[in-house]
């Protein structure tokens, strides 16, 4: 297996389990060993310690695959991976890993060939997660295509229904894998495809990035692992993904559609029922003991792999207007996607609300954006509240604008045009009155409360 880092940033390996045992050595992991069932009764332990330690199910009833959750579940989790202490680092390492891409060395071998399951998904333990879900959902699966004409792959994080023991349907926005499926489905042939389960989180984060299209978002992930990341050829697909996956499933993503949903999203509401393309399974691989990524709908690790790389574009933006930003925060109440908090030193009158159009600018779904200075963490929203409540002043910080484009996902939007009603909210302090004015009291001393 590839060296990657330790504890003490030297040298690891960068597959799921030693990520696990990084984890674990940190106190971040949490083992379940009662028996529950992938229906509702594992989502509902995951609800409950959603955005808190990494969860590890090792009796998963009728299954022998355990199930884990949540390895992507916080920043501290990524960060802790990256060796980050602050978040403007992070970020920082995130942009430059999407501008310095590098390619992953070609192995003959992945580990995931140790064992098949044939072509039975039944065999994995695929977990139903809401009352008024339709079927079982994979939700964690990163779906590996081949663009027919540049030959460059696209990895993407894609829900799965299951149909059948041998069937998914797809559900696919208008974005890479789209434009990719179009071109086979217009000469009414499938589109091969690799699922992969079970990865480092930095993989499944940088099958997040924005990237254009026709651009390989491994080669971000291996930017990220130090240059680290191995992949291989799938045997029948002929498509990379990486070697340390527990899971990978060939398929055919096939011209032919079926009713998809309900499905809880990332609001927290349920998507409506779409025609959507049923996928045929080929072959399912894995490693001789695998482990079975769940990832909670609408949970801290859903909105995080969905909503982290859009911090990274607030703050990118936000940069041009204020140079020193503390940190943004797509916050867990506003679903990680349509609320954010930026914390920003302010240089003069006015910065607040050019920070409002340039997190607007920087995440176009972006509905709401509070605004507030360097002293408020925009972590805690005790603070942020507190910011609003002694800094702003509706008629001064308040802008509205009506009639933009927001997110399909909002569901108070219009949702045939897409247009929605934009707020932002000016939390900083004026500059023309005293600094002593709004600032915070301070209990000053020397001791370590985290030891306390």
């Amino acid at each position: 297996m590839k060296i990657i880092f330790t504890l003490d940033g030297g040298l690891e390996v960068i597959d799921l389990r030693s990520v696990l045992d990084k984890f674990r050595a940190l106190n971040m992991v949490k083992e379940i060993n009662i028996e529950l069932s992938p229906k509702f009764e594992i989502p509902a332990v995951m609800q409950k310690y959603d955005n808190g330690p990494v969860l590890i199910f090792n009796r998963v009833k009728n299954h022998k695959i355990p199930v884990i959750s949540g390895v992507a579940g916080s920043r501290k989790v990524f960060m802790k991976q990256l060796n980050c202490v602050h978040l403007t680092d992070f970020y920082n390492k995130l942009l430059s890993a999407v501008s310095n891409p590098s390619r992953p060395e070609i192995v003959s071998d992945g580990e995931f060939y140790d064992h098949t399951l044939s072509s039975d998904l039944y065999k994995l333990p695929i977990l139903t997660f809401f009352e008024k879900d339709r079927a079982p959902y994979i939700t964690s699966g990163i779906v590996y295509a081949k663009d027919p004409d540049s030959g460059i792959q696209n990895a993407s994080i894609h829900r799965l229904m299951l149909v059948d023991k041998n069937h998914l349907a797809i559900r696919i926005v208008p974005r890479h894998l789209y434009s990719i499926y179009q071109k086979y489905r217009v000469k009414n042939q499938p589109l091969p495809v690799a699922i992969a389960i079970g990865v480092n989180p930095l993989v499944a984060l940088s099958a997040s990035a924005p990237v254009p299209f026709n651009f390989d978002e491994m080669y971000v992930a291996n930017t990220l692992l130090d240059k680290q990341l191995t992949v291989c050829k799938t045997p029948n697909t002929d498509i990379q993904v990486p070697s340390h996956s527990e899971i990978i499933i060939e398929a055919l993503i096939l011209p032919e559609d079926v009713e998809e949903g309900p499905f809880l999203d990332i609001t927290g509401t349920y998507d409506e029922v779409r025609r959507q393309p049923l996928v045929e399974v080929n072959q399912i691989y894995c490693k001789r003991n695998p482990f079975y990524h769940g990832l909670l709908p609408a949970g801290a690790e859903h909105k995080l792999l969905m909503g982290l790389f859009r911090e990274v574009k607030i703050y990118e933006h936000v940069k041009n207007v204020v140079p020193n930003v503390r940190g943004v925060n797509l916050t867990l109440g506003g679903t990680g996607w349509l609320h954010a908090v930026v914390s920003v030193s302010k240089q003069t009158e006015g910065d607040g609300k050019n920070v409002i159009f340039a997190a607007f600018s920087g995440h176009p779904s972006l509905k709401h954006v509070v605004v507030v200075d360097e002293d408020i963490d925009p972590y805690n929203m005790e603070e942020v509240e507190w910011a609003i409540a002694t800094r702003f002043q509706g008629d001064k910080g308040l802008v509205v604008v009506s009639n933009a484009r927001g997110s399909s996902l909002d569901p108070s939007g219009d949702q045939q045009t897409g247009l929605t009603t934009k707020i932002g909210v000016d939390a900083t302090r004026p500059l023309n009155k005293p600094k002593e004015v709004f600032m915070k009291g301070i209990i000053p001393h020397n001791l370590n409360l985290d030891e306390i």
